[in-house]
């Protein structure tokens, strides 16, 4: 009498979420959020809608893990290398950026926040859970790392939040003229090298040499 077969492979339950998450992923870009359902994303995982529900309740809790997986790891980072002390507040501006072009130029960390630009005009709750996991994070510590240069005389007087955008906001233009209207540079969309480029023309901005007040 010969008992059971065991499977040559057996799915480990740890590896499930990302399964899961990798399944989300292709098909809210594929298909848009709206249009996915968590039937289809149960399929695509190999796993029953039940046992999905087991490890994400709904598709706002999917959403929220591909922001949390992908996205999340980066801010936090991004925030600790903005909290450590040092001579110059551009050496962490720097080093922050960097870190954060770096992370685009990963095709899975890249798509979260694309997806979350398509999707949220239509569904804000998409758009509240970036804000809340990444944006509400990082730009109140780059507003705090400017406003601390001010006070120490290494930046001159500028409006701290303007400025914030104003070093965040070409990064995410670069990367939707390349990724959503297909304008790439002619050296390709080589983040590294804009991110310096673009730091040059900044630092150069808010030289407190410069003459000039609060705008």
């Amino acid at each position: 009498m010969t008992g059971k077969r065991k499977p040559k492979f057996r799915r480990r339950a740890g590896d499930r979420p990302d399964e899961i998450l990798d399944a989300a992923l292709r098909l809210f870009l594929k298909h848009g959020f709206a249009q996915t359902t968590v039937q289809s994303i149960a399929a695509a995982a190999g796993l029953s809608k039940g046992a999905l529900y087991l490890y994400f309740p709904s598709k706002e809790a999917l959403l929220e893990g591909l922001v949390n997986r992908a996205v999340a790891p980066v801010a936090e980072r991004v925030v600790a290398d903005l909290s450590e002390r040092r001579d110059h507040p551009r050496q962490a501006i720097a080093q922050a950026l960097s870190g954060f072009a770096a992370a685009l130029e990963d095709e899975r960390t890249v798509a979260v926040p694309m997806l979350v630009i398509r999707e949220a005009p239509q569904l804000p709750r998409i758009a509240a859970i970036y804000r809340e996991r990444v944006l509400s994070r990082v730009l109140p510590a780059l507003v705090g790392l400017i406003e601390d240069g001010i006070a120490r005389g290494l930046i001159r007087p500028v409006d701290a939040e303007l400025t914030v955008r104003t070093l965040v906001g070409p990064v995410v233009a670069h990367v939707i003229l390349a990724r959503v209207f297909g304008v790439v540079p002619p050296g390709g969309l080589a983040l590294e090298r804009f991110v310096a480029h673009h730091l040059d023309i900044v630092f150069r901005g808010l030289d407190p040499d410069r003459q000039g007040g609060r705008s």
